[in-house]
């Protein structure tokens, strides 16, 4: 999952200076990482979870996820649509 100039101005965000939109950007990022792994870990054993954990490829991680959590695209979409909807109420906060 890549972010960027596009998904900031969704979220009404487009205005920030570019040294903040990259610093931005990267919090961004990470943060929908972390949230779509604890998305996705919810329900899983952790015999799963270390199973997950031991794929070596992106390749061997989506396969995985094929079989085992079926629905992890619609996690992903899902935990994207929530965090978008946060950054849009708190947008007057963020850009001050």
């Amino acid at each position: 999952m890549k972010i960027g100039e596009e998904f900031l101005g969704e979220v009404g965000l487009a205005s920030m200076d570019e040294r903040e939109k990259q610093e931005f950007l990267e919090y961004i990022q990470e943060e929908l990482e972390v949230r779509v792994g604890e998305g996705i870990a919810e329900g899983m054993t952790e015999e799963k979870m270390r199973e997950f954990q031991a794929t070596e490829t992106d390749e061997a991680a989506k396969a995985w996820l094929e079989k085992n959590r079926p629905d992890y695209r619609e996690v992903v979409r899902q935990t994207i649509r929530e965090f978008k909807d946060e950054l849009r109420r708190n947008r007057e906060k963020i850009l001050r």
